[in-house]
């Protein structure tokens, strides 16, 4: 019983004692190899109360994946951030140097994005 509610697929309820609910399977996204990553750094504001963070975009692969990569770049930039659904977001305005350690680490199709 300890599956998420929420991936239950098409029963809300049932009275049956030996029902056996189907989940819907969370499907983990293969790693593709680092110099085939298409990331893109940009610097946003929206939504951030005029704020600036360097925000890294396009990655493809495993969430722990995703999520390691985000502590080696705060770490490297001495800053906080967050790291979900294929996106990173490092406090601060990084991006040259966000750039230069992701081509350094083998993310060599990073491209700087937008202003």
């Amino acid at each position: 019983m300890g599956k998420n509610k929420k991936n239950r697929k098409g029963i809300v309820f049932s009275t049956n004692p030996d029902f056996e609910y189907q989940y819907e399977e969370q499907e983990e996204q293969e790693e593709i190899p680092a110099n085939q990553q298409k990331l893109r750094v940009m610097i946003d504001r929206k939504q951030r109360k005029g704020k600036e963070v360097t925000l890294i975009t396009g990655f493809v692969g495993p969430d722990n994946e995703l999520k390691d990569l985000a502590k080696f770049l705060k770490s490297k930039c001495g800053v906080g951030g967050s790291a979900k659904d294929g996106e990173i977001i490092i406090q601060g305005n990084h991006r040259e140097k966000i750039v230069d350690l992701l081509l350094n680490k083998g993310y060599s199709n990073t491209k700087k994005a937008g202003g």
